[in-house]
């Protein structure tokens, strides 16, 4: 999911910003080589952390594995929200995913909806989706190549982005989580409200380890700069998964996301031991 007002943009911009992700390699001190080759989100453990942090938010369920089925229209001006990153119907990425996964699987149950997809995509209409595309994308989830494909798209478009960057930038665990779910919310490109502008705005105050800077103090700025963002959209100005999550883990210094983590998201309690 991400903001509306980069939905025209969203395939143009996602895809510039990855391959500049593929093809410049990011600019690196010498004392970086270290900090790439510790434990990253990347690890498995860590990316099961950072997968139940995000469905806490997303879904108010640490089972993220249950939300490939999960689809709804949440009335934040992106058409239906579904799976397990919240690909959505008005801005690109579900569009992406169903094409990658009727590529692999020709003939499955929501192929049949790409045209609809293709012209709703950049608004909020079901023109063309309703009444059976949300049964129809319940019954794609029971198939692993449908949840093999949610997976890919999410390591593509999200989260495999948000670890080169945060591990570019020097920073651990938790801050290329900050980065991840920064991207989950907001997308990336150009728009005021995107992951890079947020990044961008977190510079103006704080330099992040791999420029000389203290890393505590560069997440509690890009911290600041993600809330600031979140507060200028009403679907999203509950900063819940920033400040009773987020911020609870970097004031505790726990900065590679090690268990036992308690937090709360909308008021509700989660642990993961």
């Amino acid at each position: 999911m991400r903001h509306p007002s980069a939905l025209p943009a969203r395939r143009t911009a996602l895809a510039l910003f990855g391959a500049a992700l593929a093809g410049a390699p990011f600019w690196r001190p010498a004392h970086a080589g270290a900090a790439a080759r510790a434990t990253g989100l990347d690890d498995p453990a860590k990316k099961e952390i950072a997968m139940r942090l995000v469905s806490s938010a997303e879904n108010s369920s640490l089972d993220w594995k249950a939300q490939y089925r999960y689809i709804e229209d949440i009335g934040d001006g992106r058409g239906y929200t579904a799976g397990i990153i919240g690909f959505c119907s008005g801005t690109g990425d579900m569009l992406d995913l169903v094409e990658l996964y009727t590529a692999r699987r020709p003939g499955n149950v929501l192929a049949a909806y790409l045209p609809a997809l293709r012209a709703v995509d950049g608004s909020d209409s079901h023109d063309g989706l309703d009444p059976g595309f949300p049964n129809d994308w319940r019954r794609a989830a029971l198939d692993t190549a449908f949840q093999r494909a949610q997976d890919d798209e999410r390591d593509r478009v999200y989260f495999g982005p948000a670890v080169r960057q945060g591990k570019a930038d020097g920073l651990r665990v938790l801050g290329q989580f900050a980065y991840y779910d920064a991207i989950v919310m907001h997308g990336d490109g150009d728009d005021p409200l995107s992951f890079r502008t947020i990044r961008r705005r977190a510079l103006r105050s704080a330099r992040p380890p791999a420029q000389g800077g203290d890393e505590v103090t560069y997440l509690h700025a890009f911290l600041d700069a993600r809330v600031w963002a979140m507060k200028q959209e009403p679907a999203h100005e509950d900063t819940s998964r920033v400040d009773t999550a987020q911020r609870v883990f970097l004031r505790q210094g726990n900065l590679d996301l090690d268990p036992p983590l308690d937090w709360k998201v909308y008021g509700d309690s989660y642990h993961i031991g």
